[in-house]
């Protein structure tokens, strides 16, 4: 079973890939680790992507897909894989799918997670990490109990400069503008779900997790 995962920036993403990964056995393919895992290893694809990088241009997304479809060849991720950070268009999607068919598998789900722009909003702007320890804060939803400092270790708390308000609206404008029509294509396709993402982080895994072993299951039925 192969999954994509979708959510804009303060979704919380990368804490349910997490905790979804841990659940099912789904193997967790971010595409950005992929991208900075082969620039780091100097393989044959990180150099090619390199290349265009050095050029200022943007590396092609058949580049990128060789890179996932290399990765999800590997024998860890024969059961299945949570993809994360890709497809992030309609272009990009029918590629994928394209190259997974040519491998015998498909985009079985795509799990999106739904949270109101205030949310988001407030999630990220609202941000704070302690220099010392790295423990994260939200001056919004879950403010230290002293202003600046961290409860855990009395360090001194920061905020990233790319989680200001305006920098948070710009980030969610382009996210929306790109992947809108990508959540369309999948919802035309019938294997979108959608996942109300405000609620608590446990309660959101479980109906995550919920959903694709129903529909998993029923899915299996009805082959057989």
């Amino acid at each position: 079973m192969d999954v994509i995962l979708l959510g804009a920036p303060g979704a919380g993403k990368g804490t349910q890939a997490k905790f979804i990964e841990e659940h099912t056995g789904l193997v967790h393919v971010a595409s950005g680790d992929l991208f900075r895992g082969a620039l780091r290893q100097g393989t044959e694809l990180g150099m090619l992507a390199k290349s265009y990088m050095d050029r200022g241009e943007l590396v092609p997304d058949e580049v990128v897909i060789r890179m996932i479809i290399e990765r999800i060849s590997q024998q860890d991720c024969a059961t299945g894989v949570l993809f994360d950070g890709f497809p992030r268009t309609r272009e990009q999607a029918r590629a994928l799918g394209q190259e997974l068919e040519g491998h015998q598998r498909r985009i079985d789900y795509v799990l999106y997670l739904q949270v109101p722009n205030m949310v988001l909003l407030r999630r990220i702007a609202g941000r704070q990490t302690c220099k010392t320890c790295g423990s994260i804060y939200n001056i919004y939803y879950f403010p230290s109990m002293r202003p600046e400092i961290c409860d855990a270790c009395g360090g001194k708390l920061y905020q990233r400069s790319d989680d200001s308000m305006e920098t948070a609206r710009h980030r969610l404008a382009v996210y929306f503008a790109q992947t809108m029509p990508l959540i369309e294509y999948y919802r035309e396709r019938g294997n979108l779900i959608e996942i109300d993402g405000q609620r608590e982080i446990t309660v959101v895994t479980e109906e995550m997790i919920q959903m694709l072993g129903i529909v998993h299951s029923t899915n299996h039925q009805k082959q057989a």
